[in-house]
């Protein structure tokens, strides 16, 4: 199964979207955004920036735990990671979303 953007709104009534793999599982999420044109464009800022590895950047959290970020080619950041436990799980993460951003489809649940 191929992995899915979900476009939804927060609590705050802000537009985000989180990429799923194939499994279920969130592999990246969005800041919020005000309006709708905005959740659009990242997902497609993600979709385009996936495939291209230099873009990823992995991170540390306050508590110690490794996470990454996809940037846009203006560095900015356009996705987040969950926490991991390890490098090497950040990094797997990383593969996931290069394997499932590129084609996945979109469920806009905004409706």
């Amino acid at each position: 199964m191929a992995g899915k953007f979900e476009i939804y709104k927060d609590k705050a009534g802000e537009f985000r979207f989180r990429l799923k793999a194939g499994n279920g599982e969130n592999i990246l999420a969005s800041e919020g955004y005000k309006d709708k044109s905005g959740v659009d464009n990242g997902v497609a800022s993600v979709k385009k920036n996936a495939a291209d590895k230099d873009r990823f950047e992995v991170k540390e959290s306050t508590s110690g735990k490794p996470y990454f970020v996809l940037k846009a080619a203006n560095h900015q950041v356009i996705g987040q990671s969950q926490m991991y436990d390890s490098n090497d799980g950040a990094e797997n993460g990383i593969k996931s979303v290069m394997n499932n951003a590129p084609d996945a489809s979109i469920d806009d649940q905004t409706g």
